[in-house]
């Protein structure tokens, strides 16, 4: 996407640059680039769509954009109501309750009794959010999806990189190499807001102050949200309102101060003034239990009353952390970070009920409902494909003023299908049924939630099982290209060998000839049961280790018809360190020479870990100790073996 040209004009004097400075620092331009929250330069922007359910069926009945419409969501509320109605008494053109896949005609008549379902308004959601994502740099995407209907977008970095471009005398850095070092002052002195709502600036300051860089950005950030704002309206038909700010909490206050269909602008200048009409219980995390013990505590809801009381007061009142939050809040700072993972962190499907229910088997009705609501959705995230999946599931239970809730573990490792979270569900809804006075039930709710991406290139159990053909097929699946960690993992499986070959009784008892791999051993691939180079129990197949060290041959397609072949295109590599043998004997010599060095270095941890004495003295220039007299003798070791061992020369 081409970068908003500069629409605003040069009027500084020659020489302005190097006579005045601006407030910001090198240091500080470029943090924008690195989405530093405590970037003073920092753009952040709230989009809210205007009444979306409204407009999405405004959008799917095609009503042309003239006429009234409200929106009826659930029993008798009138929750959503388009713009151009609000002046108007209207008919509701209609419901939507929907059974899918198209919507019921006798929804009007059920509303009360039956479940609305959000997904056409899901979808058209994630239409959006992907437009949104088109007009937006591939490599600068900072987006947040804070509901079905609104959207963070940190534009920092893109901002920076549109500063960059539009004035090179930034591009350079600063002439002396020093961050701290202040920026010129841009080479503007009054800039084109369009159609912005711009908030005022406080009384500390004028409008005949020239710009400084967090305007300059601020503006370059009101060009990218207008395009974005138009494409989602060309495309899909949809209108929204934005606020640009420097962080989250004044952004999202700025996109609900004028609507429909505006963005408005807040400029770091003019925070004080716009913050100082609220109701503090208006902010995000003020408005529940926290802000009604704020206001009780000082009798008022006003933020600009309460930017007289001190930080130490509200210290005192709600403890040092809550009180220094609350003290930045209402001036405006707020340094939450916008969250790029747009995807969905819990799942709830849930209904309340009028008149209440009062039975076991109407609750598993809607309990059905629920399950069969939320797996349709877990679809959407890639269930299926093992892509996404829930951890926990929970059941919230009302009755009269009560709510119980019980959660439990969603059994990993095997597929995930409606009737398991309905199973799931009933086994919860039993044990609060258990506990009595239960009914009748006002409102039941079922949510999953712990989601995690499932881990690729990995095989289950079933893997390490597999015969033949399958096995093969697997394992060549799986093997991309040589792994530089195939040695740390066959290590299991080596000792293994080596134990049934004798192990360390090798050192202690007379062989004759030490056992000699065949021409086509090797080393195993990897635990999911890949072998590289398979010990075949016939000539031409191959062997999967089992989970039980057993060998199972195959005639899977790795296999060569000729053993000899197989060997050769091996060689005889070590798989501790990578070095090739020419025979089969020299890496058997070689693995029991590592073998060896590992029991020497187990023996030193041993006695570097016990209660031995120690070997070095102190070392007054290290910190550290010096070698003393008896350090050659190798203090804490037995002076002599005991009954029934040999001493093992490592040499």
């Amino acid at each position: 996407m081409s970068s908003p040209r500069r629409s605003f004009r040069d009027s500084s004097p020659a020489g302005a640059l190097a006579q005045k400075r601006s407030q910001f620092t090198f240091r500080n331009l470029s943090q924008m680039a690195s989405y530093n929250t405590s970037c003073p330069l920092r753009v952040v922007t709230h989009i809210d769509l205007d009444c979306f359910y409204a407009q999405a069926e405004m959008v799917r009945l095609g009503v042309p954009e003239d006429r009234p419409l409200a929106f009826w969501l659930r029993y008798r509320e009138l929750i959503r109501v388009v713009a151009k109605a609000r002046p108007h008494r209207c008919q509701l053109p209609g419901t939507c309750l929907w059974d899918w896949p198209a919507y019921r005609p006798d929804s009007a008549e059920n509303i009360a009794t039956d479940k609305v379902s959000l997904d056409p308004y899901r979808l058209e959601s994630r239409r959006i959010l992907a437009v949104i994502k088109e007009h937006l740099p591939s490599h600068l995407q900072k987006v947040e999806k804070a509901g079905i209907d609104e959207v963070f977008l940190d534009l920092s970095a893109h901002v920076h990189a549109v500063l960059l471009e539009r004035f090179p005398e930034l591009a350079g850095g600063p002439p002396d190499g020093d961050p701290f070092e202040h920026l010129p002052t841009p080479p503007v002195s009054a800039l084109d807001w369009q159609a912005d709502a711009l908030i005022d600036l406080d009384e500390e300051h004028a409008e005949f102050d020239d710009p400084d860089w967090d305007d300059v950005a601020f503006l370059v950030a009101s060009e990218i949200v207008r395009n974005i704002r138009t494409a989602i309206r060309d495309k899909l038909r949809y209108t929204c309102a934005a606020g640009i700010a420097k962080n989250k909490l004044l952004s999202k206050l700025g996109s609900a101060h004028k609507k429909p269909n505006q963005q408005t602008v807040i400029r770091n200048r003019a925070v004080r003034q716009f913050l100082s009409g609220f109701k503090f219980t208006k902010f995000r995390n003020l408005g529940g239990k926290l802000g009604e013990q704020v206001s009780q505590t000082f009798k008022t809801e006003s933020v600009q009353e309460l930017l007289a009381v001190s930080v130490d007061q509200l210290k005192s009142k709600f403890g040092d952390e809550t009180g220094i939050w609350v003290y930045n809040t209402l001036r405006g700072f707020d340094t939450s970070e916008v969250n790029s993972r747009t995807q969905i962190k819990s799942m709830l499907s849930a209904k309340s009920f009028r008149p209440s229910i009062s039975t076991v088997d109407q609750a598993m009705r809607w309990l059905r409902i629920f399950a069969a609501d939320i797996f349709a959705r877990l679809v959407d995230e890639g269930v299926l494909e093992n892509k996404r999946r829930p951890r926990t599931i929970n059941l919230h239970h009302r009755y009269d003023s009560q709510t119980r809730s019980r959660q439990s573990p969603i059994p990993q490792g095997r597929s995930l299908d409606e009737e398991t979270l309905l199973g799931l569900a009933k086994n919860l809804l039993n044990q609060i049924v258990q506990e009595g006075h239960v009914w009748p039930c006002s409102n039941l709710s079922l949510s999953v939630g712990g989601f995690e991406d499932a881990i690729s290139g990995n095989m289950g159990i079933d893997g390490f099982l597999l015969k033949g053909e399958e096995a093969q097929a697997r394992s060549l699946s799986s093997r991309t290209r040589p792994d530089p960690d195939v040695g740390a993992l066959s290590h299991p499986v080596e000792k293994r060998r080596r134990m049934e070959d004798g192990g360390i009784q090798r050192f202690f008892s007379k062989r004759e000839h030490p056992p000699a791999l065949g021409p086509s051993d090797g080393a195993l691939g990897n635990a999911g049961g890949e072998t590289l180079c398979g010990r075949g129990a016939e000539a031409g197949q191959d062997a999967v280790y089992g989970v039980n060290g057993s060998v199972t041959p195959g005639d899977g397609p790795v296999a060569q018809a000729n053993g000899q072949e197989a060997g050769a295109a091996c060689g005889h590599p070590c798989a501790r360190c990578g070095a090739r043998l020419e025979s089969s004997e020299a890496l058997q010599s070689h693995q029991d020479w590592h073998f060896a060095k590992d029991l020497q270095e187990q023996e030193r941890g041993m006695l570097a870990f016990g209660n031995q004495p120690s070997a070095v003295a102190e070392n007054p220039h290290s910190g550290g100790r010096q070698p003393g007299p008896a350090a050659s003798k190798r203090p804490g070791r037995p002076k002599k073996t005991e009954r029934g061992q040999q001493k093992l020369n490592f040499g």
